[in-house]
């Protein structure tokens, strides 16, 4: 992912007395290289290999031939999130299936718009492509975004084992299952995790909504996402939306609106979040819900379709439900996804605390606790110091009592973007080259994200 940064303008915020530091985020962009999710090649070599499992499975009497004149199947949506994510949504588009078929740059959508890609070489985009936003990397490490069947069917063919980590464009196959529905047509659902694949093989049925795999990056991807592709009965290719430039009956139950306006999740750091990791590293969620007294904690708001000339309200309350902190965010550009935060340090009161964000009619709430004492890896990670502070060239790490591998280091600037990285802990740290100025030194565990950052200062 690409992460554009912009200002936002600036509304008035109360604060009742809350230090709230200024607003900062911006765009992130999925495939904004507009990378081919398939080449013909392999389009062809799967559709060899489709063609022989299905004659198979008609011998042996486990697929029906395709009847005429039954109704092709209408979808529900094909991404859902896990029932152990905290976040309201998982997913947003960042293709459709292109419908002029010249090339290059000479692309429409189902709605007439240019939601969609081809390439110098020919290659139309032919399906949906449904990304996971926010932090897609760490959605998919830690199975948040589940693919599900659209409609009910049988599997007639599966792949995996396939690396899953892809980033550019390569002769990798992909990991997908691929679909028979009752009236002959297929739905394809590719780039999936390896080894999140349903133990179902291939003869198989399945039922509408049941789990197929985990959103993955395999094949030719440069991140997570679901390539969604369909063919009718006489293997033609479908695209499922009904709209100005695609004349159809929609294919969906309940078709997606083209813009639709969503918080996918309403989140507390203990650092700016980051999305600047080269892929396919994970992200820097430093995700945190439990704080020490005072300490600076950074409120973020993860959007889908956000658009020109609307504003989000974001909100604090103290654990009496009294609102302690109102700001609003004025949205002057339109963007598929972005994300926006700010900083809070002066709660003191021990207790629940209530985070909420509306947008557009929604409000999306989270949870977060001030407390005297953390966990027992917290409590090790507060008894971290750095010194000096402020620093001229070198500073210095103390009271850490961890594996040094487990952890990695990050410094960030005011604006969240990252300065520097270290794969592994470090007792001394070297920053001569960064200018003077506020920073922040984030020291977190690799696996659980567990996390402590430090405000740091280069004189």
């Amino acid at each position: 992912m690409k992460r554009l940064l912009l200002v936002l303008s600036l509304l008035p915020f109360t604060c009742f007395s809350q230090i709230i530091g200024e607003a900062n985020g911006g765009e992130v962009k999925f495939n904004p290289n507009n990378l081919a999710c398939i080449t013909e090649e392999a389009k062809a070599k799967i559709n060899t290999e489709v063609e022989v499992n299905v004659a198979k499975l008609i011998k042996q009497g486990k697929l029906s031939i395709k009847k005429a004149g039954l109704a092709a199947p209408t979808f529900i949506w094909p991404v859902k999130k896990a029932a152990t994510s905290d976040f309201n949504d998982v997913w947003a588009i960042s293709n459709y299936v292109d419908h002029d078929a010249t090339f290059p740059d000479k692309v429409q959508d189902y709605n007439c718009g240019t939601n969609t890609y081809d390439t110098s070489s020919g290659y139309n985009h032919s399906g949906t492509d449904i990304f996971t936003w926010p932090f897609s990397w760490y959605q998919m490490e830690n199975n948040l975004a589940e693919v599900v069947a659209a409609a009910p069917g049988e599997i007639i063919y599966k792949n995996d084992g396939q690396f899953d980590k892809s980033c550019t464009f390569n002769s990798n196959t992909w990991n997908a299952i691929y679909v028979q529905h009752s009236d002959g047509s297929r739905t394809w659902y590719g780039h999936l995790k390896d080894g999140s694949l349903t133990t179902k093989i291939v003869g198989d049925t399945v039922v509408e909504g049941e789990f197929l795999g985990v959103v993955g990056s395999s094949g030719n991807s440069t991140g997570p996402h679901l390539h969604f592709e369909v063919y009718d009965s006489n293997s033609n290719l479908v695209d499922p939306f009904s709209g100005t430039c695609n004349n159809i009956t929609s294919w969906w139950q309940d078709q997606p609106d083209y813009t639709d306006p969503n918080i996918n999740a309403v989140l507390t750091h203990s650092a700016p979040p980051n999305f600047d990791n080269p892929c396919p590293q994970l992200e820097n969620t430093n995700l945190a819900n439990k704080f020490l007294p005072n300490s600076t904690i950074y409120f973020a708001g993860y959007f889908k379709d956000q658009l020109a000339g609307t504003t989000a309200n974001f909100g604090i309350r103290n654990p009496n439900g009294i609102r302690i902190a109102v700001w609003d965010e004025n949205f002057t550009d339109s963007f598929n996804t972005s994300y926006w935060f700010r900083s809070v340090d002066n709660l003191a009161t021990l207790g629940t605390y209530r985070f909420e964000v509306t947008y557009e009619g929604q409000t999306i709430r989270h949870e977060f606790e001030v407390a005297a004492t953390l966990g027992v890896e917290d409590e090790k990670l507060a008894q971290i110091s750095v010194a000096p502070n402020p620093f001229e060239d070198e500073l210095k790490i103390s009271g850490f009592t961890f594996n040094q591998a487990d952890y990695n280091m990050a410094v960030f600037n005011q604006l969240g973007q990252k300065v520097v990285e270290k794969e592994d802990f470090s007792a001394r740290l070297n920053l001569q080259f960064l200018s003077k100025g506020l920073y922040f030194l984030n020291i977190g565990d690799k696996t659980t994200g567990s996390s402590k950052s430090f405000k740091i200062v280069k004189k």
